[in-house]
Order: structure tokens, then C-alpha cells, then sequence
């Protein structure tokens, strides 16, 4: 008997937009899955060996990345973040859309950068590399919520973090200033997992499917 395919799904918004695709492609969580007050991380799915795992938006990359799940779904901010080797985004699920971007206090903005500045955000990786090809070294102070507090409390200058309406920025004093990253949330699978596991091959399979059904639908 074939050893239970592992899918890592995230908390929050691009799960509840993922649910109706991942049921076009035939994935179906049991009923546990959906009650408000099941403890439970790990959920069977109907008509499937398949079982499904619901974990932090990062966390989905690093499962998938070890092999310790084979296929995933997580935007693609978490996707260009970690850069893991082991991973692979054959499908944009045309789901989750929102950008990465950098924010600052609004009449603050000048015309030249500094050579050195403090950022705050939960994207070291993507935040470094941004500021590096500005030829502006970026010392970031890692945070992974309220981000919008860190330029006025004085804890960095700016702020990188994901945008959807800006209203979050706005209400806070900050105004967006240069745009990193268009995003949306992408099918994920393991590399070794696609190459030994025809399961694995057949999921990407359908959620190409499903996705350009939906496309034909809009």
C-alpha cells in the first residue's frame, strides 16, 4: 500500500480562496477540516489516501522544500523568500493576489536614499536583495505582525510588507514607495516527489485543469 501523500495548505485568506479550486482538482478535505473547533493539524480527505496538513504560510515552503510534505499551496512571496532548491511552482493558481512593497511615513520621502537604512519586515531575504540592487545596504529588523508600528515608534525607517487595498498603510500614516513584487499563491510540490511519484505529477495535472476551467469560466 502506497504511502499516504502529504499536502501542506496555509492558514488565513488564500486557504479559504483555495478551497473551491483544490475541490475542482479533486481534493476534498473531510468534514473535521472545516469545524471552528477541531485542534487537529492533520485532515483525511474524501475518496483519497491523500492527507491534507494546515500550518503557517511559511511553514507550507519548508514541509514541501523536505519532503516532509510533497505538494503545497502558498503565495508566492514564501516561494521567492526561502529560494529553496528542493522546491518547485509549476502551477499559478491565480488565487491570493496582492503585492510585496515598501512603505515609510507619509512626507518623509526624499529624492536620494541613504547608503544605510533599517527596515522592518518578516522578508529578510526579499528585503536585502531589493535594497542591494539600490546599492543601499538594509539592516533588517525582523518582525512578523504589526509592522505598520515599527516607523513611527522609531524602530526602523521603513517597512516591507505585503499590500492588498493599502487601507492598513493609510490608517496607520504610511504611504507606499516602490512596489518589490506582484504575488499570488501557486501550486508547490517537492522536486525529488514529482521526479519518483506519479501521484504527485497527476495533482499538478489537475489543478492546471481546474485553473484554466476557471479562466474559461470568468
Amino acid at each position: 500500500m502506497p504511502t499516504p501523500l502529504t499536502f501542506a495548505v496555509p492558514k488565513g485568506r488564500i486557504l479559504d480562496e483555495a478551497l473551491p479550486l483544490m475541490a475542482r482538482a479533486g481534493v476534498v478535505p473531510d468534514a473535521e477540516f472545516h469545524d471552528k473547533k477541531s485542534r487537529a493539524l492533520s485532515f483525511a480527505c474524501e475518496n483519497s489516501d491523500m492527507r491534507l496538513i494546515r500550518v503557517r504560510a511559511f511553514d507550507v515552503a519548508t514541509f514541501v522544500a523536505h519532503g516532509a510534505a510533497q505538494v503545497g499551496i502558498v503565495g508566492s512571496d514564501v516561494v521567492e523568500e526561502f529560494n529553496y532548491p528542493d522546491l518547485y511552482a509549476p502551477v499559478d493558481l491565480d488565487i491570493g493576489h496582492c503585492h510585496l512593497s515598501v512603505a515609510e511615513i507619509k512626507g518623509e520621502q526624499t529624492d536620494t536614499l541613504p547608503s544605510h537604512l533599517r527596515v522592518a519586515s518578516k522578508y529578510p531575504n526579499l528585503t536585502r536583495r531589493h535594497f542591494e540592487k539600490l546599492g543601499v545596504q538594509a539592516e533588517v529588523v525582523k518582525l512578523n505582525g504589526a509592522m505598520e508600528l515599527a516607523p513611527t515608534l522609531g524602530l526602523s525607517s521603513r517597512i516591507v510588507d505585503l499590500v492588498s487595498t493599502g487601507r492598513t498603510l493609510k490608517e496607520n500614516g504610511l504611504i507606499e514607495t516602490s512596489k518589490i513584487l506582484d504575488i499570488s499563491a501557486r501550486l508547490i510540490v517537492n522536486r525529488a516527489a514529482l521526479k519518483t511519484d506519479e501521484r504527485v505529477a497527476a495533482l499538478v495535472d489537475a489543478f492546471r485543469a481546474a485553473v484554466a476551467r476557471e479562466k474559461e469560466a470568468a
